[in-house]
């Protein structure tokens, strides 16, 4: 199982995000350090800069192997090439309404520029690693999926890409990715064909997670993320959680360095100008904090009570929150997060009611705040005790 981050290309499909080439140097590079297999740092056709940016990241020597987007026409291999990468992604869409009322062309005619952009790509650059995807694959003729993508395979193509363009599929129904997955390998099988199965899952119904997992079950070797799901519409597979699963529930051996993933975040919320929600999964700024009393209780004793993933893999912490959902269990756990002691369960209650009132303001109580607090009741009650 390998991973492609595409982060850089379709990342930059979100609407009003933009990465200037020495910030996409530095998501790459962490991309690389965090142990990512594959880079998709750009469409070099749409401007300069992205390919500049491409030529430079290329030329850092990444143990990743860096790729680009390209229409299936040979002055976008051209350009790509060009360069540097060592992976393009070829890309036409082949349901029998866009070859015929956009493209105007029939599917003997879309098999032929396939195939001659294949062997064009192979030719000018001998091991070049070459992906092919039928554009919203799953909403297309089944017999036109397999048909191309043969032809590809065919003609030098390493890998066939599975497109959910639209995040049409949906586990356990007739929309099963994990059944498109099993039947593409099945009819490539049949002719004898064995490329690596891709698949790229849009979030629109809140399911590319979901799907992208359904696929690996089924066989695939490559699945697309990118950073908080950056992508056109609702985005993509969302990165951390789709490595974490992937490490502690699936096993995967891949030594991916899931510490790094906070630092990769927080650098793309910055450049993007899109927060990290605090709910996205494993890198939202609440996913291991507790706020009820009842839960806070129960996690101050072990965290996994109320939590099923160790926020050390991912160098997070658990945290206890203060505001109006504390209880008794949760201002002594504070208290000793501070080092005082205080025996007096009214002075206790007291400071729980404050920070309870707090909390209906629209606010937490940090731990500075807290000493505050703490401090203004011992010295109301040292004052009381001297009158």
């Amino acid at each position: 199982m390998k991973i492609l981050d595409s982060t850089l290309r379709e990342g930059e499909q979100t609407p009003g995000v933009y990465f200037d080439n020495h910030i996409k140097m530095v998501i790459a590079e962490l991309l690389d350090e965090i142990g990512i297999e594959f880079i998709e740092a750009g469409h070099p056709v749409v401007s300069n800069e992205i390919c500049q940016g491409l030529k430079k990241i290329c030329s850092r020597s990444l143990n990743a192997t860096v790729c680009a987007h390209s229409r299936s026409l040979i002055e976008d291999i051209d350009l790509a090439i060009d360069c540097g990468v060592d992976f393009v992604g070829v890309f036409y869409c082949v349901s029998n309404g866009r070859i015929m009322d956009v493209y105007k062309k029939n599917i003997d005619m879309v098999k032929c520029q396939i195939r001659d952009v294949i062997n064009y790509a192979k030719r000018k650059k001998p091991g070049l690693i070459i992906r092919f995807t039928p554009e919203d694959t799953v909403r297309s003729e089944f017999e036109n999926v397999y048909g191309i993508a043969a032809e590809a395979v065919k003609a030098g193509a390493d890998i066939i890409s599975i497109a959910d363009t639209t995040g049409y599929m949906m586990p356990g129904t007739c929309r099963s990715m994990y059944d498109y997955v099993v039947g593409l390998k099945k009819k490539l099988a049949e002719m004898d064909l064995f490329p690596r199965i891709e698949v790229h899952c849009h979030d629109d119904r809140g399911l590319a997670l979901a799907n992208a997992l359904d696929a690996f079950r089924a066989g695939a070797d490559i699945i697309d993320a990118s950073v908080m799901g950056l992508g056109e519409r609702a985005g993509i597979v969302d990165l951390a959680p789709l490595l974490v699963i992937l490490k502690e529930d699936f096993k995967v051996t891949n030594n991916w360095n899931l510490k790094l993933l906070p630092e990769l975040y927080e650098t793309v919320s910055k450049y993007s100008k899109i927060p990290i929600q605090v709910n996205l999964p494993i890198t939202g700024e609440n996913v291991f904090s507790h706020c009820a009393g009842i839960h806070t209780q129960a996690a101050v004793i072990n965290p996994l009570h109320y939590q099923s993933i160790d926020p050390g893999i991912v160098e997070r912490k658990t945290k206890i929150i203060l505001d109006h959902m504390a209880g008794y269990s949760t201002i002594k756990y504070a208290l000793e997060q501070i080092g005082e002691k205080i025996p007096d369960d009214a002075i206790i209650y007291d400071i729980l009611n404050t920070v309870k009132q707090i909390g209906r303001k629209h606010r937490t109580v940090d731990l500075e705040e807290f000493r505050h607090i703490v401090k203004w009741y011992n010295y109301h009650d040292c004052q009381a005790v001297k009158k």
